[in-house]
């Protein structure tokens, strides 16, 4: 929205809605941190009047709660969904799980990050990871228990999968998608037990844009 725009729809009453009011929480948190999710700012960068904030939400409070909410339902939600996702072999199985971590429209790894740091800061939202966690961990184990993994292994198994994903993020591991590819099929093999195929690999490199040879991998 241009300035001009900004100033007439402030001067008509515009009131824009709750998920603009969220989509730029969220853009405030993830650029600044939690300080910066306060009405007034976010009043300035949607170039609208701070009372029309009151028509969707309470107040500061509700609004971070529907930010957390935001959060659980797109990447715990990811996690459910690759759960049900069609897989032949374990080895697609894991091919999908790691596919959520590749994909930004189905998880954001920033806001994960972000969410995480902020739990240190509340017992509450240190509780909602922590279940968050223990969702996304039985959604995985499942998978595994569906291929017939014993409970023990499959438990075993859906924590290396998750923890090491979720190292990635904690770490801030900067690494280009040609050599994340390349390591997939390792970790695959290491996690289900199972290689993946060619055409396995083929199918999951096209889902995400891969194209082996042009980006020098082989």
């Amino acid at each position: 929205m241009s300035d001009h725009q900004g100033q007439e729809a402030k001067a008509s009453g515009w009131r824009g809605s709750r998920e603009l009011w969220l989509a730029a929480a969220k853009q405030a948190f993830l650029d600044t941190g939690l300080e910066a999710v306060k009405i007034q700012p976010l009043a300035s960068r949607l170039n609208i009047s701070r009372t029309s904030f009151y028509w969707f939400f309470k107040d500061r409070n509700a609004l971070l709660d529907a930010l957390l909410e935001e959060w659980e339902r797109k990447n715990t939600g990811a996690f459910i969904d690759a759960g049900k996702a069609y897989a032949e072999t374990p080895a697609e199985a894991v091919l999908n799980l790691i596919g959520v971590f590749l994909d930004e429209t189905l998880f954001e790894p920033r806001l994960d990050f972000a969410v995480r740091g902020w739990a240190h800061q509340s017992d509450a939202v240190m509780a909602r990871v922590n279940a968050a966690d223990e969702h996304r961990l039985a959604a995985i184990r499942s998978i595994f228990e569906r291929f017939g993994y014993a409970p023990d292994d499959a438990d075993t198994r859906a924590r290396t999968v998750y923890l090491t994903q979720i190292g990635y993020i904690s770490m801030q591991v900067r690494e280009s998608l040609r050599v994340r590819m390349r390591r997939i099929p390792r970790y695959v093999e290491i996690f289900s037990g199972h290689a993946p195929t060619a055409s396995e690999l083929a199918r999951f490199h096209a889902r995400h844009g891969f194209r082996p040879g042009e980006n020098g991998a082989g």
